[in-house]
């Protein structure tokens, strides 16, 4: 049996290798003081993410100053409470955004960019334009793919930009929003890619890129991980579960050549 000493040192070095709640023993029945603090502040600061507010304004600004020209629309939800209690409204743009978007959708790109609030509005202002950043030279780097349209989205779901791809006649639509946040991580951010997208689409259809963010996947590697996905997924024509995420080992193939697979 392990000594209470090297018992101890164990649960130590076990913390230190995860941000996880893992080894934080006990004081009778219940957690010691501060793992019991820490988490009740977690929760807080979970649940703070999820109902901050979205300034689409803002984002459209910030964008502007990095040369991106954003359009601002907003789904069927008509509030935050809304938003949470109908995850279909979510799904769904209002009447006046998507006639804005069509009447803006006279020059289609290869791909359109939907920045969503999602259950973090935090992590989307923390992290989108940061990761926008990366991925633009990038696409313009190797195929020159053409960025269409960028749109900032107020009471979003990860369906709405297949409504959105849709109305732009987007071959294919990457949608940054931020994801249902954790006690470690408030502030997550999650891009989805969809090929040909159209109210309908499931998601065993997308390409899903999770836990970006400080203590996770950066800024410079998930932009990375995007375009090498975007440049993937036009050549072959198809996202999800017909397309792996092989960024780390293999080459990206040029837009257009022919697969031998």
């Amino acid at each position: 049996m392990s000594s209470p000493v090297a018992l101890g040192r164990s649960n130590l070095d076990l913390r230190a290798l995860t941000p996880a709640r893992v080894a934080l023993g006990r004081s009778g029945a219940s957690l010691p003081t501060k793992p019991l603090l820490d988490f009740t502040l977690a929760h807080a600061r979970a649940r703070d993410a999820v109902h901050a507010t979205f300034d689409a304004q803002a984002l459209v600004a910030e964008l502007s100053a990095t040369g991106l020209a954003a359009i601002a629309v907003r789904s069927r939800a008509s509030d935050r409470g809304d938003y949470l209690r109908r995850p279909d409204l979510g799904r769904q743009l209002d009447a006046a955004s998507a006639e804005h978007l069509a009447a803006v959708a006279t020059t289609p790109g290869r791909l359109a960019i939907v920045i969503g609030d999602g259950l973090s509005p935090t992590a989307v202002h923390a992290h989108a334009v940061a990761v926008l950043t990366g991925l633009v030279p990038r696409l313009a780097a190797d195929d020159a793919v053409a960025i269409g349209h960028v749109v900032v989205a107020s009471g979003a779901r990860v369906a709405l930009g297949d409504e959105i791809g849709a109305i732009l006649g987007a071959d294919m639509v990457v949608m940054l929003i931020g994801e249902r946040p954790g006690l470690s991580a408030p502030d997550s951010l999650g891009a989805y890619l969809t090929f040909a997208p159209k109210p309908g689409r499931t998601d065993a259809e997308r390409n899903c890129i999770s836990n970006i963010h400080q203590a996770g996947l950066g800024h410079d590697e998930a932009a990375s991980k995007i375009a090498w996905l975007v440049r993937e997924g036009l050549a072959r024509q198809v996202t999800g579960v017909a397309l792996k995420d092989e960024s780390a080992d293999r080459v990206p193939r040029r837009i257009g050549a022919v697969s031998s697979e």
